[in-house]
């Protein structure tokens, strides 16, 4: 290797590593830091409020939901997209990347003009005593929606890269399709998927745009971390919103982590890699 291609390689190397340690790393510890800057006996006190421990609950039960079903219809979704042609394919992707590119701000008001108390069924909800907006029901759709194609576009690379031989050989040895999909698709792709859901539980967890306009940002009833993260901003309450901030940093920080290693783990065994949206 020549002298320059390994200067070229060591700047290049080390630019990554100072925009890695100025834009992630020093905010982290910043952050943990200022959670910290009263002693570890204030940070945890912050646990005592029960208005905190209430929206930590109220974020762990929305992971809870919303990522087994953005599973389960991520799954079918890119099992869908990926084995059969049909009309509207190119259609249905464009909506699966949909939650991507718009604002989550948009798509917590998209759930407010449809389900809200002046929205297209709102009158009829109210009418019924049914509230969607402002109670948990519209917590779990904005999050279902922003973390749906997590799961999608992680497992579809590599369904795409295994391709129909295994399901064809079943199918002609007489398998069913939960045989197939059961003994053949799903051990296939188990670390993709696991991937998938980290990412779906991460974004969801940390979820705050979309959240934020149909909660209603009552304090424990409607607010998650993120958003009780914001009240106690708001109200001066700095150390307590810092550690809840490393709290949700934490625990997302994680998720994303676990999956790298797998990414990285599968990379190394020579294994087809899927890329996440």
């Amino acid at each position: 290797m020549s002298l320059r291609i390994r200067a070229t390689r060591w700047l290049l190397g080390s630019a990554a590593w100072i925009v890695a340690i100025l834009l992630l790393v020093l905010p982290l510890v910043s952050l943990f830091g200022e959670a910290l800057r009263h002693g570890l006996g204030a940070a945890l006190a912050t646990l005592d409020d029960p208005d905190a421990l209430s929206a930590i609950e109220l974020s762990l039960l929305v992971v809870a939901i919303c990522v087994p079903v953005n599973t389960v219809c991520g799954i079918f979704a890119a099992y869908l997209l990926t084995k059969y042609e049909f009309s509207g394919r190119g259609v249905i992707l464009v909506l699966i990347e949909l939650p991507l590119s718009v604002s989550p701000v948009v798509a917590g008001l998209v759930w407010v003009l449809l389900f809200g108390g002046r929205g297209w069924f709102g009158p009829m909800l109210t009418h019924n005593h049914v509230q969607i907006t402002f109670a948990l029901p519209g917590i779990l759709l904005a999050t279902l929606f922003v973390t749906f194609p997590f799961v999608v576009r992680t497992v579809m690379p590599v369904l795409d890269a295994r391709g129909r031989e295994g399901e064809e050989a079943a199918t002609m040895l007489g398998a069913g399709f939960w045989d197939i999909f059961l003994r053949v698709t799903l051990p296939g792709i188990g670390w993709a998927l696991l991937s998938g859901v980290l990412l779906c539980a991460a974004r969801a967890l940390g979820e705050f745009g979309a959240v934020s306009v149909v909660s209603g940002h009552i304090p424990g009833v409607t607010e998650t971390v993120p958003l009780r993260i914001e009240t106690l901003y708001n109200d001066y309450q700095g150390v307590a919103a810092f550690t809840l901030a490393a709290l949700l940093a934490l625990a997302s920080g994680l998720a994303v982590g676990l999956r790298g290693m797998l990414e990285w783990q599968h990379r190394a065994t020579g294994a087809p890699r899927g890329n996440a949206a």
